[in-house]
């Protein structure tokens, strides 16, 4: 098993670890790659950028590349090349150009191909050569372009052929794409940092696919109909059968699983049609060992996502499948779920019927090769573990994370919609009616109430700072089925109307909160239902704050914006926020950074502008050098402080009597 782990709980640089249980059934683990003896580390912009889309705050070795025998590993450092063997010997830097982005290695553990951005190369692993296999020209060549990596769970660009002997490599041109200008204001000095932004409404990029044996002598056009299919939303290329790619439509309505010929050429194997779009799963399509292709399918008649092997449906009515993590030759292993609360790791036989492998009150993922299993799981009052198995031999490998207290978490169904809540309580003393926190994302494609305290410990933080803090999932989030995502078609602003739900009925489930005390936060999504809740629903939300929020939506991008919103200018007006300003009539904090490049500052400057034409006070933090993710220390403990700072004012004083030792942030 290999994996990545901090030294320590206040270390943020990932190591690259192996372990294995021995004859004996003991768990051994021994350091491969420790990042802190390898040099100086300056991450390459577009590996910056790629981490971006992951949302990945580690620093370090963050990730990694293994052979098909689990003996050889590659990975990037610095801009450069490494590659150790897995019996322990030192890692050692390979003759490379730079910067090295993305690598990944053969199956055969001779080579390494990587991108620097302009081009592909190829290295062998013995040290006797560095290659290109593409050419340099105005495209950027085997990395995923900003919509695959930002909306459609796609982040490779590389994909080696089972033999070693081929490659499939991604080419993007961004030439009509719109170009953006992100400056640092407090550095006029700088030139600003132009951004090819795909936003909504306007042009994307152009993806295509070529293959490519080894030499670099033979590159050829994969071909498909790019007019109808702007998207390649997945690519696979395993030990089983032909490579399949799934392109799909601008408006998301219609896709193609094609199979790719030994010729380069182009077969279709299933299409799927829908009135409003198609969603897009990680894992499929792929190859059963068996032959069969394996997909998930929405089966509207029993408001389902369900596996299905070459389009005749497996699993049982009523687990909505999440995830593909293995196809093997019994049984797909996949996370799925009964209740959107949990995330559970299942064995789906091809003959029917679930089975599941992790706690099914818990949230899971895994990862499966042959015999050997890695489970990790969490659960309401249970620490994350990490278990590894291999046969009948199993070991728990250990983590040096801290483990802080578990919140005090109440899970509960509000209003006739069944929302699902988590309702967040002080640890101290409570002295009366507790002012109210709503904490949402409330949006497709996210969670805030699942049964794993790490969703809650912030949230638990708030509340010791005398907040009844309430998480509510409403219409479009994760785990409820085709129809319940679909709720949201061209109605962002209409998931305003579960958090008031919510809210309504909050009493029957937490009595000691106080109505006339309600404030709302959140961030990205949250940002927007946040800004919106005290715009249009003042009356009931009486202060927020917004953080990184989109606030015109055809500002944002076009795979995401146009799922929901299509075509029609008329929806993103009335889901925009710029014409609710002049009612603003609730204390309002907007946070933005500068260096984000996915919500832009420009949404949250609009904003204030339209306020400040209103007349309408307001308050705005700007954070220089911050992108999306506010991942810096000192900026996240501040950014809580100041925020619970103007919702205390906003709202009066707070009612917990707590000690010193909640006063500040752990």
């Amino acid at each position: 098993m290999l994996f990545l782990r901090s030294a320590g709980p206040e270390t943020p640089e990932h190591a690259l670890w192996c372990g294995q249980i021995d004859p004996t059934g003991r768990w051994q683990e021994h350091l491969l790659a420790d990042p802190t003896a390898l040099g100086s580390c300056e991450v390459p912009a577009a590996e910056r950028a790629r981490r971006e889309r992951l949302r990945e705050n580690a620093a370090g070795i963050t990730a990694f590349s293994v052979d098909s025998a689990g003996c050889r590993v590659v990975f990037a450092f610095g801009g450069r090349l490494w590659t150790v063997e897995v019996d322990g010997a030192d890692p050692r830097a390979l003759p490379s150009s730079t910067p090295v982005i993305a690598p990944t290695i053969s199956p055969d553990g001779r080579w390494a191909a990587y991108s620097t951005g302009k081009r592909v190369h190829i290295t062998a692993l013995d040290g006797t050569g560095d290659h290109p296999v593409t050419p340099e020209d105005d495209a950027t060549w085997g990395l995923a372009d900003f919509i695959s990596g930002e909306e459609m769970d796609r982040y490779q660009g590389i994909w080696w052929a089972p033999d070693s002997a081929a490659l499939l490599i991604q080419r993007t041109d961004e030439t009509h794409v719109p170009v953006w200008h992100l400056s640092d204001p407090a550095h006029p000095e700088r030139e600003a940092r132009t951004v090819r932004y795909p936003r909504a409404l306007s042009r994307n990029a152009r993806t295509d696919l070529v293959r490519v044996d080894r030499s670099g002598e033979h590159l050829t056009l994969i071909p498909w109909d790019h007019d109808r299919f702007e998207y390649l939303a997945r690519v696979s290329w395993g030990p089983v059968g032909a490579p399949l790619l799934l392109v799909q439509s601008r408006d998301q309505r219609s896709d193609q699983v094609l199979a790719v010929a030994a010729d380069a050429t182009t077969s279709v194997l299933r299409t799927h049609e829908a009135p409003d779009w198609i969603a897009l799963f990680p894992g499929v399509p792929t190859w059963t060992p068996r032959g069969s292709l394996l997909t998930v399918e929405e089966d509207r008649t029993t408001d389902t996502y369900r596996l299905a092997a070459d389009g005749v449906c497996f699993s049982p009515e009523g687990w909505q499948i999440d995830a593909v993590l293995d196809a093997g030759p019994k049984d797909v292993l996949a996370t799925a779920r009964r209740d959107p609360e949990t995330l559970v790791v299942v064995r789906f036989p091809y003959e029917g019927g679930a089975e599941p492998v992790s706690d099914p009150l818990g949230v899971a993922v895994a990862h499966r090769r042959g015999a050997g299993r890695i489970l990790s799981q969490s659960g309401l009052g249970a620490p994350r573990t990490l278990e590894y198995r291999i046969g009948d031999r199993r070991a728990t490998i250990p983590s040096f994370a801290l483990s802080p207290e578990t919140p005090r978490v109440q899970l509960c169904r509000l209003g006739p919609r069944e929302l699902r809540t988590a309702i967040i309580r002080p640890r101290g003393r409570v002295k009366g009616p507790l002012p109210v926190l709503f904490a949402p994302y409330g949006g497709p494609g996210a969670q805030r109430v699942l049964r794993s305290d790490a969703l809650y410990w912030e949230s638990q933080w708030w509340a010791d700072q005398g907040f009844l803090v309430v998480s509510t999932d409403g219409r479009g989030t994760p785990g409820r089925g085709p129809a319940w995502d679909r709720s949201v078609l061209e109605d962002f602003a209409g998931t305003l109307d579960d958090q008031v739900e919510a809210l309504e009925h909050l009493r029957e489930a937490a009595p000691e909160a106080d109505l006339t005390r309600v404030a709302i936060h959140g961030w990205s999504y949250g940002g927007y239902l946040s800004a919106l809740a005290v715009l249009r629903r003042p009356d009931l939300f009486h202060a927020a704050v917004a953080g990184a929020p989109p606030t015109d939506w055809t500002l944002y991008d076009t795979h995401y914006t146009e799922r929901y919103l299509g075509f029609d200018r008329a929806v993103y007006q009335r889901n925009s926020l710029l014409d609710d300003a002049p009612g603003l009539s609730r204390p309002l904090m907007l946070i933005h950074g500068f260096a984000d490049d996915n919500v832009t500052v420009a949404h949250t400057l609009r904003l204030s502008q339209a306020l400040l034409r209103a007349g309408r006070p307001h308050t705005v933090l700007p954070l220089t050098g911050i992108t999306h993710m506010a991942n810096d220390p000192a900026t996240a403990e501040n950014l809580l402080l100041l925020q619970r700072e103007f919702l205390t004012q906003a709202l009066g004083s707070t009612t917990t009597d707590h000690g010193p030792e909640r006063e500040g942030i752990v």
